[in-house]
């Protein structure tokens, strides 16, 4: 039984935690910002990096123990039998040390003494005075917390955040995984007209594409953990087998997105295109010559648009004032979205944004709330209608 660490965005353990329990895994705990998972076979670690929506990262904890001093912090690493993952040409970084409670608190020298355990273990085994290091580098993160260490290796690579389809960002684009952490918090049904009025790259309205017709996020990229001795690519495949076979190309979705700048929906239209294109890959794999349903993207001032269906929802990121625009044209730009309330006037809304006034701005209490770090920036999404 294998110990898995999924990281998300702060608020949003809950969602991350249904998704886990609906592939099949069993949680363990959490802590802000991440959940505690457990997977039975070595290669579920791949099913999760493929199939998880709101995760991050996530890492395997290769170990847990007492750590009051330098000496047992050493001794606890250097017990890893790191052979049994890497492979002699690997690169190890220690990309970040969290502690809380404990004595050991430099950061610093906790990261050297890792290092240092690591690369000693290793040589020896290997008789090997210096490492190459030139092959694929594998990040090792370590949390101390009330003086118990844990150990992670990082089996993402890259943030899960980055499917792969958007090579477009555009300005201030909102995370991948955090787009799907909305979806999930506003309880969308795909039979249920959604429409982005702030589309800009076309995130949100990607992500609930991808989960109507049932798409893994991770079809698009490669994992860190392909590069880890245990990995057997015959496996894999047949893991992407089974989950292509789950996409439903068959499925009724209406999903749109507008924008007031021409060469946002531009982006947004291409990194759709990506996006099915790769699903559509999916598909292949099993014999199948469907295709994925677009999202239809339109130029469009957002006060110029009113509702198409009698209910439906809208999810926006609107500009926050904070890296596009400043605060005051944001402000007035929420003080404007009142036409949505009845141009929309039985749709369900959400709205995330790092403005405490918005609901002042935007003339209406929220019926749910819910707190969000985005990065490092502290968000509100604010919810209106269904649950």
């Amino acid at each position: 039984m294998q110990t898995l660490v999924a990281l998300c965005a702060i608020g949003t353990e809950k969602i991350l935690t249904n998704e886990i329990k609906l592939l099949g895994f069993k949680t363990c705990g959490n802590a802000p910002g991440r959940v505690y998972f457990t997977c039975k076979k070595v290669m579920d670690m791949y099913r999760a990096n493929l199939c998880l929506r709101t995760a991050d990262r996530i890492y395997l904890q290769l170990t847990k123990f007492n750590a009051e001093d330098f000496e047992a912090l050493f001794d606890g690493v250097y017990s890893i039998e790191w052979q049994e993952l890497l492979k002699k040409d690997v690169r190890i970084i220690v990309d970040k040390v969290r502690t809380y409670k404990s004595k050991l608190s430099s950061e610093h020298s906790i990261q050297s003494i890792v290092h240092k355990a690591i690369y000693k273990k290793l040589g020896a085994l290997w008789n090997m005075s210096v490492l190459p290091e030139t092959g694929s580098p594998f990040s090792v993160r370590v949390y101390i917390e009330e003086n118990v260490a844990k150990v992670l290796l990082d089996l993402s690579g890259e943030p899960l955040n980055r499917r792969g389809y958007r090579t477009h960002g555009g300005s201030a684009p909102i995370r991948e995984t955090l787009a799907a952490s909305l979806i999930q918090l506003m309880y969308w049904k795909r039979k249920l007209p959604l429409h982005d009025p702030f589309c800009g790259s076309g995130t949100i309205a990607i992500e609930a594409a991808l989960y109507a017709y049932n798409v893994a996020p991770g079809f698009g990229r490669h994992f860190a953990l392909e590069n880890l001795i245990f990995f057997d690519e015959t496996i894999a495949r047949e893991i992407r087998f089974a989950e292509a076979e789950k996409i439903r190309p068959d499925a009724v979705a209406r999903i749109t997105g507008t924008d007031i700048d021409l060469q946002a929906i531009e982006r947004a239209r291409i990194n759709a295109e990506h996006a099915c294109v790769t699903a559509g890959r999916a598909l292949q794999s099993i014999g199948s010559d469907s295709r994925i349903q677009r999202p239809d993207f339109e130029v469009a001032d957002f006060a110029s648009i009113c509702a198409p269906y009698e209910e439906g929802m809208l999810i926006g990121n609107p500009p926050y004032g904070e890296r596009l625009g400043d605060s005051t044209e944001a402000e007035d730009l929420y003080g404007r979205m009142k036409c949505f309330l009845t141009g929309f006037p039985k749709w369900q809304m959400g709205f995330i944004t790092s403005n405490e006034k918005f609901e002042n701005f935007f003339g209406k209490k929220a019926d749910r709330k819910k707190n969000l770090k985005c990065g490092n920036l502290d968000t509100c999404f604010y919810m209106y209608g269904g649950k």
